[in-house]
């Protein structure tokens, strides 16, 4: 189901809002400029002003009241009348027009620092200042250009607020129920993992798992994000209630899925036996379980159990196979109750733990805007803050896009300062501008290839031509979230079938478009790696010691040091530390880092993703503990450790590192102290320790494993 991979349907909504936007604008702009009587030329270029700044106004729109979109869109015109004004003004000699297109780059990326919406505000200032300086307009055409603007402007906003208002207990709905349709695909797969005939088949599944368990996270930090909006639960409800049973729900379902898989090799009916229950979880939503037959299962399951217990050599699979049967028997509990109103548990004011941007989860620039760029010793652009360097990363690579694009073509240079341009939206490291200029490259020739078949087909049918112009620009913005390359493909597409309607498509020009993009992207990806380079590595270190950090929090406040509802809003903060990690360290699994190595880089992200997860099973099993135990100390203890560890963290990719033997001899020296516990609480702390001496010095047969 589509709810699976886009929770709350937000880049449909965007996709499709965008979509409607841009088919209105260019049908208005295009009767508007014959009823003004504008010439063939002149038609266009209204065309083109309402496409953009439809398709930039309508996602810089979504998600805001009313009142808030008036204020965001009346600065619409401000911002690309000033840069058609601008573009006209310098227009007459080429070099001032050039050097204004490079001050007009660096001003689009600094402003980026007062918010979102600047963003676009600078983006739109520079398409302004393109359209202007390169499609030649004349003085007499700029207000009538202007007057573009503001009927486009007019038309997003009026579409904006009559259909894409904010509609948040809607979108929170969609949201749990995407949360919902993860967690079935996520055990469905452990119980394919015990099903599989062959280890390359079954290794291939578990890093599918592990894929769908981030996936999980992520549904479950969005509801987090959108129950702190007004009016986005249901009456009596409260964000701290939804959080608490979320975060409960996410501990079960990790614990089927993770309990189950370690139950491979177990004797053929309690495997059997737990692959039959996992199946029927996976095949029934939460809030309809059939509770008289999963319990006859889990029954069936715990009798197997039983009978494994009777023979010593399969002890190693009682403590999995009871683990997971608890699980399922939380999950059950809760199903029962999920219609209910989530029990209150703070009436203090709720902060959630992660802000969405644009409907999103965040990108990793948040993360990177706190990494120390490399060379501060010798460049003075290094230590400017993130926004500001980056702003001169942008100048520099588009002042070297147009020289040598310049080169190339006299007239079309242009290509390659648009692709210098965009390879630094979104990224904050160099391996990720690395990434996405390779990404603009190969989506620009497979598109362009694939478009030049189409616009054969579409010759001599306009219709058809708009239609495929709009379809790709929905396909691309919908699938931009996906990969960065799809965005491209599709609007590569959408640029074919435009040169068709002006009757400019030949071979040599679409060749030309992809030797551009190539200089562009090469200048982009260079500058990124030359010019204050952000080091991946120094991102996802720091990532990692907020993360170790986050850790040691946790168990802190368990030991005592804070209430239920903190320890519940520092859980959900650290899975959002883990988020922040995983999206920074994409790069490092990928063969692009020198030095670094994908197997040890997903290994890694295993065991911080299990440590996770034990502090999760720690926190359920200690909201029965009385305060005051032995324990409290030994978490104290630990946390020490933990914070020890977050000091110098183990570099991602590398295996062999050197260790503090101090610190390694505490770490597997640490035991729960001795006493009557809770097991539950014994056997998460055991596997927290385990993988935290795991993690500082990984053992090679687990990591090729």
């Amino acid at each position: 189901m589509i709810l699976g991979s886009d929770p709350g349907l937000v880049r449909l909504q965007t996709a499709g809002g965008v979509a409607i936007a841009v088919t209105i604008a260019l049908a208005v702009e295009y009767w508007v400029a014959i009823a003004r009587g504008a010439d063939p030329a002149s038609r266009m270029v209204a065309m083109m002003v309402g496409a953009i700044l439809s398709m930039m106004g309508s996602q810089a729109l979504g998600g805001l009241a009313p009142m808030p979109k008036v204020k965001t869109a009346v600065w619409f015109p401000v911002a690309m009348g000033t840069g058609m004004v601008l573009g006209k003004l310098l227009a007459y000699q080429t070099v001032t027009m050039l050097v204004g297109f490079v001050a007009v780059m660096f001003t689009a990326v600094y402003v980026r620092r007062f918010g979102p919406k600047f963003f676009f505000y600078g983006f739109m200032g520079w398409m302004g200042y393109y359209l202007s300086s390169f499609m030649k307009a004349q003085w007499p055409a700029i207000p009538w250009e202007v007057f573009d603007t503001v009927l486009a402007t007019a038309l997003v906003l009026a579409l904006s607020v009559a259909f894409t208002g904010p509609r948040p207990q809607r979108t929170l709905n969609h949201v749990r129920k995407g949360f919902g349709i993860r967690g079935r695909r996520y055990i469905a797969t452990a119980g394919d993992v015990l099903q599989a005939d062959s280890d390359e088949a079954r290794n291939r599944l578990v890093r599918k798992g592990r894929s769908q368990r981030a996936q999980l996270a992520e549904a479950a930090m969005m509801i987090e994000a959108w129950s702190a909006t007004p009016g986005a639960l249901p009456p009596d409800w409260t964000p701290h209630g939804l959080r608490r049973r979320v975060l409960d729900l996410q501990l079960a379902l990790n614990g089927i899925a993770l309990h189950g898989i370690e139950l491979v090799g177990a004797p053929a009916p309690l495997r059997s036996a737990a692959v039959t229950l996992i199946a029927a979880l996976s095949h029934e939503r939460y809030t309809d379980l059939d509770q008289e037959l999963l319990g006859g299962l889990v029954d069936r399951f715990d009798a197997e159990v039983a009978r494994v217990a009777a023979d010593p050599a399969q002890a190693g699979y009682i403590g999995p196979a009871v683990r997971l049967s608890s699980s399922v028997r939380s999950y059950l509990e809760l199903g029962r109750g999920l219609g209910d109103k989530p029990p209150v548990d703070d009436p203090a004011d709720f902060t959630p733990a992660v802000m969405l941007a644009m409907g999103n989860l965040p990108s990793s620039v948040p993360t990177v805007r706190g990494v120390e760029a490399r060379g501060s010793s010798w460049n003075p652009l290094s230590r400017l803050d993130f926004t500001t360097r980056q702003a001169a990363q942008v100048a520099l690579a588009g002042t070297l896009a147009i020289l040598i694009g310049r080169e190339l073509s006299e007239t079309r240079y242009y290509w390659a300062v648009i692709a210098a341009f965009i390879v630094f939206a979104g990224t904050g490291t160099r391996a990720e501008t690395f990434i996405k200029s390779a990404n603009r490259v190969i989506g620009t020739i497979i598109g362009l290839f694939l478009g030049l078949g189409l616009a054969h087909l579409t010759a001599g049918h306009t219709m058809w031509s708009l239609f495929v112009i709009v379809a790709s620009m929905f396909c691309g913005i919908y699938l931009i979230r996906v990969n960065y390359a799809y965005m491209v493909l599709f609007i590569s597409l959408m640029i074919t079938q435009m040169y068709s309607l002006l009757d400019e498509l030949t071979d040599k020009l679409l060749v030309l478009r992809v030797e551009e993009t190539i200089i562009g992207a090469l200048c982009g990806a260079a500058v990124a790696l030359v010019l204050s380079p952000v080091s991946t590595r120094d991102a996802a270190g720091l990532a990692q010691r907020d993360l170790l950090g986050s850790y040691a929090t946790v168990l802190r406040v368990l030991a005592g040091e804070g209430g239920a509802a903190g320890a519940d809003q520092l859980l959900r903060a650290m899975d959002t530390k883990l988020h922040a990690l995983r999206v920074v360290a994409v790069p490092l699994g990928r063969p692009l880092v020198v030095g670094s190595s994908p197997d040890v880089v997903r290994y890694q992200m295993t065991l911080y993703g299990n440590a996770t997860h034990s502090l999760h099973s720690l926190a359920f099993a200690m909201r029965v503990v009385i305060r005051g135990t032995a324990v409290d100390a030994a978490l104290r203890a630990l946390a020490d450790l933990v914070d020890r560890l977050a000091a110098a963290p183990p570099r991602l990719g590398k295996q062999d590192v050197e260790v503090d033997g101090d610190l390694l001899h505490a770490l597997r020296s640490w035991q729960v102290p001795q006493g009557r516990h809770p097991e539950p609480v014994v056997s998460a702390l055991a596997r927290f320790q385990g993988i935290m001496s795991e993690l500082y010095a990984p053992s090679h047969a687990e990591v090729a494993s």
